[in-house]
């Protein structure tokens, strides 16, 4: 990411932008519900909707917050500052707030308990898994979706016992390949299982703040589609027969 687009944001914020700088910008403002909730009934047309502020306090803000985010949603593989509180690695709730599996609870590992069902207690804030269940899983963690998808629900069809899809009209059957799989609940499987309900937990306790500092960005100062058109921030080059750029595409937010 450079050209255009950095550079005016550079001018605009009266400090040096970078892509990275970019990308945490918008996954803070963009990677949560409150997102969603706000421009419903404009992501009813494809295209996501960004509102860019022109307050340099405010996207530094953006920034630091969408950094914990990206580390968050990469399970520690980027973004990941120590002294910032993102050590590389997985990521872990605080101390007596992660999820926990009871001595009665330890997922079966033989095959012929092989969990086949994953399902949530919302009375115990407990996870089912089979035979086997993890405690301390608050109800949101159990809904949260990416793309009008259930992490969780998403995450277990890949490792339940019964793997097999319905062939939905004429498209092509499952490769044979689909077939060689564990025949067993693995030990690996309980610790990303684990992981990943550290970072649903984190990013669930992240909503509040993304949407708080949505609406601050929504309700300051912003810089507009049209500005950015102006100074060619959407300029787009585009290599021709010879591999240099022998002309301009222009690209739409």
């Amino acid at each position: 990411m450079k050209g255009a687009f950095l550079d005016y944001l550079t001018e605009q914020l009266g400090t040096p932008v970078c892509g990275q700088q970019v990308m945490a910008y918008l996954a803070a403002v963009m990677a949560h519900p409150g997102y969603t909730r706000r421009f419903q009934d404009d992501l009813v047309q494809p295209g996501l909707r960004l509102p860019l502020t022109r307050d340099a306090g405010l996207f530094e803000e953006a920034v630091t917050l969408g950094e914990e985010v990206i580390w968050l949603h990469t399970f520690g593989e980027r973004y990941a500052d120590p002294s910032d509180g993102r050590p590389a690695g997985a990521p872990r709730m605080p101390k007596g707030k992660g999820p926990r599996i009871p001595k009665d609870g330890a997922i079966p590992s033989d095959p012929e308990r092989m969990p086949d069902r994953i399902d949530f207690d919302a009375g115990k804030r407990r996870l089912l898994v089979g035979e086997g269940f993890i405690d301390n899983v608050p109800p949101e963690v159990w809904r949260y979706e990416v793309s009008g998808k259930q992490v969780l629900v998403q995450w277990f069809s890949y490792r339940k016992k019964d793997r097999t899809r319905p062939v939905i009209g004429e498209r092509r059957p499952p490769s044979p390949l689909e077939k060689i799989q564990s025949d067993r609940w693995l030990a690996e499987y309980t610790t990303e299982l684990l992981n990943v309900l550290h970072v649903l937990g984190r990013l669930v306790a992240l909503e509040d703040r993304q949407a708080n500092l949505l609406t601050r960005i929504c309700d300051g100062p912003l810089i507009s589609a049209d500005t950015l058109r102006t100074v060619g921030a959407f300029d787009v080059k585009r290599k021709g027969k010879g591999g240099k750029a022998d002309a301009r595409q222009r690209s739409l937010l």
